[in-house]
């Protein structure tokens, strides 16, 4: 210790100053709480890169400038409640408080919230939702299921205060009082909606095959926000309406309102009260279809049956001998005859038909109206079928009949013999003569040959 003297003679005794060792975790530890408290709720702009998500959940990054760069650690907590995936080179905006990492000495960010910079989180989560499923295929129209004709019952996913259910209830109500429908009450707005949405596609694929399975499910909820609709934007609902084994309308929102459940289902109506139409025909349309096919099929016959008479009038028209017009006659009246029984026959079972058409027609909620189609189509045809095969048939009998007729007659006829250089003799009266006892010396007679005759006097027998 040194003695020293000012100026005014006073003498005083130096001091030495007291150093301070830090050892390095003291020293992070101190710089990191005071950081933390000075810097506890920062904004910090930014540009992602060296983007790296752990396998723990946890996100790490550093936003940068053109000056300067800040890391910044995302903890899986909050990392789960992201809208969207962040990417390096996406301007983002980040709320959170600067620490220090000790074992690196390094400044950071522990970031509680993330936003993307100039456009919404669900904005980006959307896009980018919709460029990973479109990659997979998901929204391709060749894996798109088409909708039933008639579907017996509908299947409504939806909430059942909501207004939409009774949109579609009134209007399948007015179009069709027959059809079935079963509702499955979901939530369609919050966390849980997206979760209990999927939950009634999956009940319905699993009933498919039993008493109350529908034919078609329709996704409904009325229009807001992208915040409103941000449910059916979840991924795990696209995928469970991509798997579905039933055909899916999405009825989500309003006209100018897009979701990934529009996207990624085989159908997608503006509006509920849309889907509610799409999804089955009115009963007066049905009824008129079914009277336009009755009559083609009635037109179908008649044409077959009157191409038949013609074939059967110009075969019947080349009769190689005159004499055999009354035979041919008589058997063409019983062709005709049988032309007629098999019409006869053809319009009961058409009638038939048209009864049993009528009582799908009443029953068009229990039968689909294609395999009605189907089956009398194929009903008309083999009737088509059977009536010319008959006709065929009984033209063949009737040509054999008549070729076998002629040939008889050629066999049997006296001109064959003349032909062969033979000649009839006739008396005067046109007796035939057999014995020159008919005649008498100076008789006329008459020599019918092949061709043409002679006249004759007896002179000697």
């Amino acid at each position: 210790m040194s003695e020293e003297q000012d100026q005014l003679g006073f003498s005083f005794v130096a001091q030495p100053v007291a150093k301070k060792v830090w050892s390095p975790r003291e020293l992070m530890t101190t710089l990191r709480t005071h950081l933390e408290q000075s810097f506890g709720d920062v904004w910090l702009q930014g540009e992602i890169s060296n983007f790296k998500p752990a396998d723990s959940g946890h996100l790490y990054f550093t936003l940068k400038d053109d000056a300067a760069q800040v890391r910044v650690v995302m903890f899986r907590l909050k990392a789960q409640l992201l809208r969207f995936r962040p990417e390096n080179g996406m301007q983002v905006v980040a709320r959170g408080r600067v620490t220090l990492y000790e074992q690196r000495g390094e400044l950071q960010l522990l970031a509680e919230y993330l936003e993307p910079q100039g456009t919404g989180a669900l904005q980006v989560a959307f896009e980018q939702l919709k460029a990973k499923l479109a990659a997979e295929g998901l929204f391709e129209h060749a894996r798109k299921k088409p909708l039933p004709l008639l579907p017996r019952r509908i299947g409504v996913v939806t909430s059942p205060r909501g207004a939409a259910i009774q949109d579609i209830l009134n209007i399948l109500r007015r179009r069709h009082e027959n059809v079935g429908v079963l509702i499955y009450p979901a939530q369609v707005q919050g966390d849980a909606a997206a979760s209990e949405v999927a939950s009634g596609i999956r009940f319905f694929n699993r009933t498919r095959n039993k008493e109350a399975a529908v034919d078609v499910i329709i996704v409904a909820r009325g229009g807001g926000s992208l915040e409103d609709l941000a449910s059916f934007n979840d991924e795990r609902l696209a995928r469970v309406i991509a798997a579905s084994e039933i055909p899916v309308i999405s009825a989500v929102g309003h006209e100018t309102d897009f979701t990934i459940a529009d996207f990624v289902a085989d159908l997608r109506a503006p509006t509920p009260s849309a889907a509610a139409e799409i999804v089955i025909q009115s009963k007066q349309s049905l009824d008129e279809q079914i009277g336009n096919v009755r009559q083609r099929l009635g037109r179908a016959v008649r044409y077959r049956v009157l191409i038949a008479q013609k074939t059967l009038t110009e075969l019947t028209q080349h009769q190689v001998f005159a004499r055999m017009a009354d035979a041919i006659a008589r058997r063409q009246q019983r062709a005709d005859d049988l032309t007629y029984r098999l019409a006869a026959g053809y319009e009961r079972s058409l009638r038939q038909a048209r009864q049993r058409l009528d009582v799908a027609g009443a029953r068009l909620r229990h039968f689909d109206l294609r395999r009605i189609f189907a089956g009398l189509k194929r009903e008309a045809e083999a009737r088509q079928h059977a009536l010319a095969a008959a006709m065929r048939h009984l033209i063949a009998q009737q040509r054999a009949k008549l070729e076998q007729s002629a040939a008889s007659l050629e066999q049997l006829s006296p001109l064959k013999v003349l032909e062969r250089g033979y000649a009839l003799v006739f008396d005067a009266n046109g007796v035939l003569l057999k014995d020159p006892a008919q005649v008498a010396d100076g008789d006329e007679i008459t020599a019918r040959l092949a061709r043409g005759t002679l006249p004759a006097i007896v002179k000697k027998k």
